[in-house]
């Protein structure tokens, strides 16, 4: 069974002032694409560097999660520090995995240029940040999300597979 955490960092979400979309449109990518047995990991928390770290350190080494999806506070506004958050914990970025989401998120809307996704590593842990609107959360999966299989196996985390109809993973012959 592999564990997936799916966590939202929004103030307002947080604090229960409206549904949290994002998170759902995550897990329903995940719904649809992942075939392999895995086990969501949801958690809602502010913005913040230590509520995002906390989470973080939580969902990877208590959790055991071999796959986390961050998405929120990855904008240039004050509060967003997901990225700040992210350093604290990673012990290798994955700096590709941004380049890609801001490359293709270009091609819909001007202002991806503003965004500051990242992806890192926590021990056998991948960790992927994703904007916070649910449209642009599925720009993202679609291109990064073949290589994360393969990442994955490289980590030593668990196993995923896809179903190639939403997404064709990659592993090298």
């Amino acid at each position: 069974m592999v564990n997936i955490g799916v966590l939202t960092i929004s103030d307002r979400a947080s604090r229960g002032e409206y549904a949290d979309a994002s998170g759902g449109a995550i897990a329903s990518w995940l719904e649809r694409t992942v075939t392999s047995p895995w086990q969501p990991l949801r958690r809602i928390v502010p913005d913040g560097i230590e509520p995002v770290r906390n989470a973080l350190i939580e969902l990877c080494d208590e959790g055991r999660a071999d796959l986390v999806l961050t998405t929120g506070g990855t904008g240039p506004g004050p509060r967003d520090l997901t990225p700040e958050a992210m350093r604290t914990v990673i012990d290798r970025e994955l700096p590709g995995f941004g380049e890609l989401m801001r490359r293709v998120s270009l091609e819909t809307v001007p202002t991806a240029i503003l965004s500051r996704q990242m992806a890192g590593l926590r021990g056998k842990t991948l960790i992927v940040n994703l904007p916070g609107k649910p449209a642009s959360i599925d720009v993202c999966l679609n291109a990064v999300f073949p290589a994360i299989p393969y990442c994955l196996d490289l980590i030593g985390a668990g196993r995923i597979e896809t179903d190639p109809r939403y997404c064709r993973a990659f592993r090298p012959a």
